[in-house]
């Protein structure tokens, strides 16, 4: 049962390595500050620029160089799962 268990670990931790990288690489968006606080009802109105959270360019988003060691933990995990289950259930009758 044990290997079950540090397979899903191992599993999860991939996972969870993987959805952590792209959103501790950097930020998501350049934020642009006003240097004055007042700003009149027409700049309001009006932006000069697209008020979005969207970058400019893509992101570096899902790349084997950077997420494969997320990659090789759910892989370990899987081939662990699968010896847990041929030796808990490969035993039993048919």
């Amino acid at each position: 049962m044990l290997v079950v268990w540090l397979g899903a670990l191992c599993v999860l931790s991939g996972l969870l390595f993987i959805a952590t990288q792209p959103i501790w690489r950097g930020r998501l968006s350049e934020a642009r500050r006003r240097k004055s606080s007042a700003v009149s009802r027409d700049a309001a109105m009006k932006p000069a620029e697209p008020m979005t959270l969207e970058p400019r360019r893509p992101g570096a988003g899902f790349g084997l160089k950077a997420n494969w060691p997320g990659l090789v933990l759910i892989v370990l995990g899987g081939f662990l799962l699968l010896a847990g289950a041929g030796y808990y259930y490969g035993g039993l009758p048919q």
